[in-house]
């Protein structure tokens, strides 16, 4: 028997509301430079809801029970705010977090790779070239920490005694006062102590920034589903017929693993920490067991020999760790190499202190002149940081011809073009110290010119260095030119087209040249990847020439051009003092700014993005670098949403993230369950998810990973600006359209004064989405795309039509 059709007087008015079921939740994540949780949630009230004083969940004092009274919020989520600025700023000492930039930068190298797919023994070895890059500025930054203390200090100013009555505080090593300290081996040995202490420093900050951010455990291993797969892939499911297939493959930042780095961080800290040691025995060791090997003393020559032997042995052994383990992600590594962690940077720290006895042994018959023959070491060290930059050009092309992408920055050399740069700083860094005490210490005289010099000076690959900076800025004139020229042509070409957008108002020619410039200048951040690809070019034939002009005239740039006419003469020496002193002032520029911007909250948004891009990865690389503040903000996420959906079944919950936050906040959604990734919508605004990390990271945000959280989260929507210089769409290629770029919306929201706007609109580019209307309306309809819609009167119709009673 067929059953009863209702009467149609039973169906539910059309005009009847829809009821949503359970509480919804939103989640807000603020971006660069930080907020208040007063800011982000409009209310002076506000209480903690779980975190601490660096980084903490805030509700307004009225919602903090907010589950408990749904009825209070059936127009609007609960908000809460997630404020994890504590994790990036603090007091002005964080400033000299900027000292570690070169750290920081070829950090950044490791995660630029190209998306490849089948490609292991490749990707392998891209990672293992990087880290031994890393490992190179370790080695640099501790060899000009001895150039300055050992060279420049203990050996040639207190050999000379023009310059030590200079410096009364280096009297007692003067070699005319005749005291203990005056033998060069033992000033060598005391001077050691200086590098000696900046390692130790690295060690400890790394050491305490790891017990803070790479030792927070993420999410515990059952709250990931047993049916979910971890595999390789670099980017997300293939769709069949189901456009959200229910098992989907987890890319890399979805993995148990990917944040936490502690094992890895742990293993690069010893090693590199053994390095630095290392550095500082061998240009102690070196000194004494030449003068050994040259002249007929006390010390027999087979000990300088066993130590050196010594040290190359723990040297390799540094290598082959650094070489022999990267990352691991699939699962989460708990373990820690004990052995190598404790007896690496111990055996090192054993060598460095033998040397240092070696080099203390009295010999009465050495004297110090001219400069330590460092010359070599700086020139091989050169040398190899160009080779490993080149041959990881060579592995990043073949894994972006195998698999190339068109948004992909600089044809898949954006990592190797970045680690170009991280040489370039570390060189500049070194090189500018370098000059600047050499400077100081030879009071009117210039190191290296031979023309009333009390000292050689620093070596002179580093004064060739210095002279090309001048060089490399004169050459950055043309393409800033063109940058110039072309932003103000494209402005011209948008004055028809904002005020047709804003017709009919009446046109401004002010207003609407403001409009255009703005937009114009927001579009110059998709010609960044060119210009770095064109100072990187620079910077490596510039280096260069550099070490080809010092290698084969053996001289600063200044004598070299001796004798080959005023022009050049002259061209040479104000090349020489200008990139001289330029590296000094840009050093102390540079650290001023760091300290302003962690101070000031304006300056900090200027350059905030680009630091907070540096340290949002982890410490895969380089363990000297800043630390990593995703390491803690992406399992507090992750974490706080797979508590509030287990704890409210029936909930609603909309992650929201403004710029930097909308990167935290999909890295988050990746790392939830499968089932709790259902249960969750996404709303990104201002977010340089495509923009900046899907072309410059395209193995981790690229079409692929990016199309995979479209598909695997329940319901997204990105909203974006053509002001904006930070921001835009995600690009998400799909069929039929996904709909989750909405944009870009009006900026201004009205072009000149109108009744219901009669003030003059600001124009807001990357900042205060939330105060357009398109904000309340994306949200509205992730929402509503969230749970089934139940009607009352449908509810009520179904009983009764289950009953077979009408409803009259």
């Amino acid at each position: 028997m067929a059953p009863a059709t209702p009467p149609p007087s039973a169906s539910p008015p059309a005009t009847e509301p829809p009821q949503h079921t359970g509480t919804a939740l939103e989640l807000l994540v603020h971006g660069v430079g930080g907020a208040t949780p007063q800011e982000m949630l409009g209310d002076p009230r506000t209480v903690r809801v779980t975190g601490d004083t660096t980084a903490a969940v805030y509700r307004r004092t009225e919602d903090a029970h907010g589950e408990k009274h749904p009825e209070r919020h059936r127009d609007e989520p609960v908000a809460e705010a997630y404020c994890w600025s504590g994790l990036t700023s603090g007091n002005g000492s964080r400033a000299l977090w900027l000292l570690l930039l070169p750290f920081m930068v070829v950090n950044l190298a490791h995660w630029m790779r190209p998306t490849a797919t089948g490609r292991t023994r490749a990707v392998r070895l891209y990672g293992v070239l990087v880290r031994l890059v890393a490992l190179s500025l370790t080695v640099l930054l501790t060899a000009a920490a001895c150039e300055v203390a050992l060279d420049l200090l203990a050996w040639q100013c207190a050999g000379a005694d023009a310059c030590a009555e200079r410096r009364s505080w280096l009297g007692f090593l003067s070699e005319h006062q005749g005291g203990w300290w005056s033998q060069p081996g033992r000033r060598l040995a005391l001077a050691a102590v200086v590098p000696a202490a900046l390692v130790g420093l690295l060690w400890y900050l790394s050491n305490r920034t790891w017990s803070a951010y790479e030792s927070q455990r993420p999410l515990d291993g059952e709250d990931f589903g047993a049916d979910e797969s971890f595999g390789t892939a670099d980017h997300g499911p293939d769709a069949d017929d189901d456009p959200r297939p229910s098992v989907p493959v987890r890319p890399a930042l979805g993995r148990p693993g990917f944040w936490y780095g502690r094992r890895l961080v742990a293993r690069l800290r010893a090693a590199h920490t053994a390095a630095g040691f290392l550095t500082v025995a061998a240009a102690v060791a070196g000194a004494a067991a030449r003068h050994d090997r040259g002249a007929e003393g006390p010390v027999p020559r087979f000990i300088g020999a066993a130590v050196e032997g010594g040290i190359v042995l723990c040297a390799l052994v540094v290598v082959w760790v650094v070489c022999r383990r990267g990352r691991s992600e699939r699962t989460r590594d708990t373990r820690l190499d004990g052995a190598l962690i404790s007896y690496l940077p111990g055996s090192a720290l054993a060598l460095l202190g033998l040397a240092v006895l070696y080099a203390s042994w009295s010999r009465p018959d050495w004297q110090s002149s001219g400069a330590l023959p460092v010359e070599t070491a700086f020139r091989f060290l050169t040398l190899g940081q160009g080779v490993l930059v080149v041959a990881l050009a060579v592995v990043a092309g073949g894994l972006y011809r195998r698999t190339p992408e068109p948004r992909t920055v600089l044809y898949g050399l954006g990592g190797p073009a970045v680690a170009m740069l991280a040489c370039a700083l570390g060189g500049v860094m070194t090189g500018g110290v370098a000059q600047r005490v050499a400077d100081w210490l030879d009071g009117p005289g210039t190191p290296g010119m031979g023309r009333s010099s009390d000292i050689a000076g620093p070596p002179v690959l580093l004064s060739w260095q210095a002279s090309v900076i001048p060089v490399l800025l004169l050459l950055l004139l043309v393409p800033v030119l063109v940058l110039v020229v072309r932003t103000a042509r494209t402005a011209r070409r948008l004055g028809p087209v904002i005020e047709a957008e804003y017709a009919p108002e009446p046109s401004d020619e002010g207003r609407t040249r403001r409009i255009a410039r703005i937009r114009a200048a927001a579009a110059l951040t998709d010609s960044a990847p060119w210009i770095v690809g064109v100072v990187s070019t620079a910077t490596l034939l510039l280096g260069a020439g550099a070490m080809a002009g010092s290698w084969y005239s053996d001289q600063v740039p200044g004598r070299a051009a001796d004798g080959s006419g005023p022009l050049l003469e002259s061209f040479a020496d104000a090349a020489q003092s200008t990139g001289s002193w330029l590296i000094g002032f840009g050093f102390i520029l540079f650290v001023a700014g760091g300290r302003r911007a962690y101070k000031d909250a304006s300056a900090r948004r200027t350059i905030g993005i680009l630091w907070d891009v540096g340290t949002f990865w982890p410490r895969a690389a380089h363990p000297f670098a800043p630390p990593c503040y995703a390491e803690r903000a992406v399992p507090d996420l992750a974490s706080r949403m797979s508590a509030w959906t287990s704890t409210t079944p029936r909930g609603r919950l909309v992650i929201s993230g403004h710029s930097q936050g909308s990167v935290l906040a999909a890295s988050a959604v990746w790392q939830l369950p499968d089932a709790t990734r259902r249960r969750v919508a996404l709303l990104t605004y201002g977010s340089p998810l495509e923009r900046l990390y899907g072309r410059w990271f395209p193995a981790y945000f690229g079409p692929g990973p990016l199309l995979g959280l479209h598909r695997s989260v329940h319901c997204w929507r990105n909203l974006w600006r053509a002001t904006d210089p930070i921001g835009g769409p995600v690009r998400i290629c799909a069929d039929p359209d996904p709909r989750v770029d909405r944009g870009p919306l009006k900026d201004p929201l009205a072009y000149g004064r109108t009744m219901e706007l009669p003030l003059p609109e600001p124009i807001l580019g990357h900042s205060d989405y939330q105060a357009d209307p398109a904000f309340a309306d994306a949200r509205a309809d992730l929402l509503a795309e969230l749970a089934p819609q139940v009607p009352r009167q449908a509810e009520a119709w179904a009983q009764k039509g289950t009953s077979g009673r009408s409803s009259g």
